[in-house]
């Protein structure tokens, strides 16, 4: 039975998706840790047609290195505004494409210009990407707009927006690996930076402040991830449906 946080939260959802924002991302990321408290197997955090794509946590830089090393290998990429997509490739056939609400959108994709329909691959291979429109760098909302006005448009083009691909969602690669493996098979990945120690986080995120860091994306933020497959795995168990190992960090 849907409850009613569900249904409000699914209506923040729609409009912040439509370019309507009604309420701040912390407020929104609050409400869902409400409802995954509550009711963590309802249809919002089910219904993804077996692609898992959920929000990534967002929080201060001293809540996602706790626990760490100081020399733990972090991952730092662009937080591009567009659409969160995640495919399916089959034996190196693109099989389809979910959002993250679990709709089916595989024609839509397929018709990206950097969405490759077959790659030299076996077996079942999921990645996750955004699509979005790499002009709009001055203008992250209208990113996320556009490209969700092509999803939902029957007679939309699809030629000024592109998709960048940057997880294998079943993979067993650390970060880096992962982002170069992608690029191999051609997707378009994203620019990112590789740290050593965690106290080089704080640089990165003035560098994204100040605009010298990943200008030539539509951003509202940066994410963060823990290189090592083993520790994101590690957290996953830990953290439970929201894998703690990644996270978008805006301020």
């Amino acid at each position: 039975m849907t409850t009613y946080l569900e249904e409000r939260i699914k209506w923040y959802d729609e409009n912040y998706r439509s370019g309507n924002a009604l309420i701040t991302d912390k407020q929104f990321d609050q409400l869902e840790r409400n409802l995954l408290r509550i009711d963590p197997n309802c249809d919002y955090f089910t219904n993804k047609k077996s692609l898992p794509l959920p929000s990534l946590p967002k929080d201060q830089i001293e809540e996602f290195i706790e626990g760490l090393l100081p020399d733990t290998r972090l991952i730092v990429e662009p937080k591009i505004d567009g659409c969160a997509i995640a495919l399916q490739y089959r034996d190196g056939l693109l099989e389809k494409a979910i959002s993250r609400k679990g709709q089916d959108l595989t024609n839509k994709i397929a018709a990206i210009p950097d969405v490759p329909t077959k790659i030299k691959i076996t077996g079942v291979t999921q990645i996750r990407g955004e699509l979005f429109n790499p002009s709009e760098y001055e203008r992250p909302s209208y990113s996320q707009r556009q490209a969700g006005g092509y999803l939902r448009a029957a007679d939309s083009k699809s030629d000024h927006l592109s998709f960048c691909a940057f997880q294998i969602i079943n993979g067993k690669l650390n970060q880096h690996d992962s982002l170069k493996y992608l690029k191999k098979l051609g997707f378009t990945i994203p620019e990112y930076k590789t740290l050593n120690f965690t106290t080089q986080l704080e640089m990165y995120r003035k560098q994204w402040l100040d605009k010298k860091l990943f200008a030539n994306y539509p951003t509202d933020g940066i994410v963060v991830k823990i290189n090592s497959r083993k520790l994101q795995l590690i957290r996953e168990k830990s953290y439970g449906t929201y894998p703690h190992w990644a996270m978008a960090i805006k301020y």
